[in-house]
């Protein structure tokens, strides 16, 4: 297992070491006292959630407020998307910034996105199969949302605008200079 720091504060992109043969492959998806020693988190997770997806669904920018803020360790099984990470954490050096990667079921990579980033991806592939693990439990009164295809954002989802496919809600989501104006940084 590698760890690959990225542009953004506490997110980490791990490489996962693959063992291959005639068989098929072999690997440690996680191992909770590797990821502390490599990283340096200490938290646990206590929820994994699975969804399926079909090429230009764009899921996100979501995230959990306050005291129900999530970390989460994501993976792709089957397919290939864009995975991206906005930093909302105002007191961190990377506030603002967003980072993206391809994730895809070749190169089993996985990310660590830690608590105060919002979360999306988009499916770049016909279907794609995305994994991940939560260190706090969904809570349905904290869920919030980053309009995805906001203008100031400019997040390259690798997508043409006629194949985005958008729930209700994340259609409905507040835009980035709205969530700055409520966190009092404007």
């Amino acid at each position: 297992m590698e760890i690959v720091e990225t542009p953004i504060q506490g997110c980490f992109i791990i490489k996962n070491t693959i063992f291959r043969d005639d068989r098929g492959y072999f690997f440690e998806s996680f191992n909770q006292c590797k990821f502390q020693e490599l990283t340096g988190w200490l938290g646990q997770f206590v929820q994994d959630n699975q969804s399926e997806s079909l090429y230009g669904v764009v899921r996100g920018l979501h995230f959990q407020k306050d005291e129900n803020a999530q970390a989460k360790l994501v993976r792709v099984l089957a397919g290939k998307i864009v995975d991206v990470v906005l930093d909302l954490r105002p007191e961190s050096p990377s506030f603002g910034k967003v980072y993206s990667v391809e994730l895809n079921d070749v190169q089993d990579s996985q990310l660590f996105i830690p608590r105060g980033c919002a979360h999306g991806f988009s499916v770049i592939s016909p279907k794609a199969t995305f994994f991940y693990k939560c260190d706090n439990y969904y809570n349905k009164e904290s869920e919030s949302g980053i309009h995805p295809l906001d203008s100031e954002l400019n997040i390259n989802w690798k997508l043409d605008a006629g194949n985005i496919i958008l729930s209700e809600k994340d259609s409905n989501a507040i835009s980035w200079a709205e969530y700055k104006v409520a966190m009092g940084n404007p």
